[in-house]
Order: structure tokens, then C-alpha cells, then sequence
């Protein structure tokens, strides 16, 4: 009668007799470790230790990583030059998405029937500006564009076209706008301003070089002309395929056609008018010469 042999059983006999791995008969594999060779030992292993005759190599006194032996470095060579030129005095801008404006305005933090610039967002606390560490705004990004709802008459200082887009499918208007430090350092901490009791300054005009962007009715400049602006506002519904709101019929026309002047700073503020927090009344400019400073 022939066994029936078992698969793996000749495996697991020689299992069984091996003996139990322990500790103590642990091996690395043969040939993968090299006994180092031994230094400094006398004659025969060397007093050199294998780092040759004197000299600042020999005593482990090695100088620090980049230096040449007295010569100028060559990172102090080569001038600097190019991508960073100039980055202390590149403009920064606050993020903040749809999706963060969306849920401010269904929190009640922020009125939407009523325009809204970096005082109301900043009081909402949408965002911080800190006009000492360079901010000069808000940068209004597409995140959550899908989800936005909200028909909204906003002041921003940069938007992508795809949140222009979704800003005005739903029959809002979008402005880009530029502030100057002092400007925008007013606009975003008003209730200390008009404790000093000053009349509200101009806002200064762009620099040159903001200028091609401003003027622009693609990205909705304030200060590009507002017929090359509604022209913009049907090429941009033709391309992302919605049709355009009639805004001159809808109820909130007044709010939404609202619009700042270029020196102006605050929505229903003209430059020149003191805001008196005390009696919480406003007073418009009387004499002649400060008159025709803020007209001018």
C-alpha cells in the first residue's frame, strides 16, 4: 500500500528539526557585513588612521560648508538678480473663497442688500487686512463657486473671471478696486477715524503700472467706462453659456448700481465730510477752500 504523501510535508519536517531562533543564535547573512578595518592601533594598523600626514584634515578641524579657503564665496560673486527683485514691495492680497462669503451672508454676518467692501467684510471677520505687512486687499477666489447664491453688490481688489462669472449669473455686480494704504487702513478700522473727528481724504489713484488693470472691463476695473463694462458682462454670459439678469428691472436696482467714485472711500461718504460720532451726525464740508480741495 503506497502513502499518500503530503504537500509541504518535507518543509515541515525540516521546521520542526531546526532549532528555535532566539536571541542568542541570531546571524546577519553571510557576506553582508565587513568587519571594519582598524585605525590608529600601532604600526601595523597605521597611526595615520588612513587621513595622510599634518594639516587641517589630518586634526578634524575642517571649516564650515562654503568656505574657500579666504577667497570670496561664490554666492557673494554672483549677483542677485531676477525672480526676487523687488519682493518687499510686491502687493499681497487675503484670500477668500465663495464658499466663506456664501456661508457669511446665510450666518447673517454679512447684508446682502446692501453693498459690501472690506468694511463689511473685515467686521464679519471674512478676512484680516494688515496694511503694514503689505496687504492691499482681498483676492476674491472661485472655491465654493458652484454653491453661490447670493445676489450681491461687492467691491474687491482681485477676482478670477470664473467668480466674476458666478457673481453675476446669480444678477450681483463685482468691482475691482484699488486702495492706498492710508486709504485702505481708514476702510477697514472706520469707528477710530471718525473718533478723530477728520474730514475723509481722497483715495489716491493707482500707480502706473496697476493701471492696464484698473482700466479693464474684463476683470470689471472702477475705473474702466461702464458702457465697455456691460459689453464685457454679455461676452463673459455668451462664453459661460447664462443668461444675463436684467438688473434695470430687478428691486434692488438702486443698491445694486451703487458705485463708488475713484477718490471716493466709503459708500454715501463723499472726501471731505466729517462724520461727528458724538451727536452721529454727518457734515459736509462749508468752507470754500477745503470745499474746492475735495472737489478738485
Amino acid at each position: 500500500m503506497s502513502l499518500i504523501k503530503k504537500p509541504g510535508g518535507k518543509a515541515l519536517e525540516i521546521l520542526q528539526n531546526l532549532p528555535r531562533i532566539t536571541l542568542g543564535n541570531l546571524r546577519p547573512e553571510p557576506g553582508s557585513k565587513k568587519r571594519e578595518k582598524k585605525r590608529g592601533r600601532g604600526q601595523y594598523g597605521g597611526n595615520r588612521s588612513g587621513r595622510g600626514h599634518k594639516g587641517q584634515r589630518q586634526r578634524g578641524t575642517r571649516p564650515r560648508l562654503g568656505f574657500e579657503g579666504g577667497a570670496t564665496p561664490f554666492y557673494l560673486i554672483i549677483p542677485k538678480y531676477g525672480y526676487n527683485e523687488g519682493h518687499s514691495h510686491r502687493p499681497q492680497y487675503q484670500p477668500l473663497s465663495l464658499k466663506r462669503l456664501q456661508y457669511l451672508i446665510d450666518v447673517g454676518r454679512l447684508d446682502p442688500s446692501q453693498p459690501i467692501d472690506l468694511t463689511q467684510l473685515v467686521n464679519a471677520r471674512g478676512v484680516t487686512v494688515q496694511p503694514q505687512k503689505r496687504d492691499y486687499g482681498v483676492h476674491l477666489v472661485d472655491e465654493g463657486a458652484e454653491l453661490f447664491a447670493a445676489k450681491i453688490n461687492i467691491e474687491v481688489q482681485r477676482a478670477s473671471e470664473a467668480v466674476i462669472a458666478a457673481v453675476e449669473r446669480n444678477g450681483g455686480v463685482l468691482t475691482n478696486s484699488f486702495y492706498d494704504p492710508i486709504s485702505l487702513g481708514i476702510l477697514i478700522k472706520p469707528v477710530p477715524f471718525f473718533q478723530r473727528g477728520q474730514p475723509i481724504p481722497r483715495r489716491m489713484l493707482p500707480g502706473e503700472a496697476m493701471v492696464p488693470f484698473y482700466t479693464d472691463p474684463s476683470v470689471r476695473g472702477y475705473l474702466a467706462p461702464p458702457e465697455e463694462v456691460q459689453k464685457a458682462r454679455l461676452a463673459l454670459a455668451r462664453k459661460y453659456g447664462y443668461t444675463l439678469p436684467d438688473l434695470s428691472r430687478d428691486q434692488l436696482f438702486a443698491m445694486l448700481s451703487s458705485r463708488k467714485d475713484p477718490r471716493q472711500i466709503f459708500f454715501g461718504l463723499a472726501p471731505g465730510w466729517v462724520v461727528n460720532m458724538a451727536d452721529r451726525k454727518i457734515l459736509k464740508p462749508t468752507d470754500e477752500k477745503l470745499l474746492q480741495y475735495y472737489s478738485s
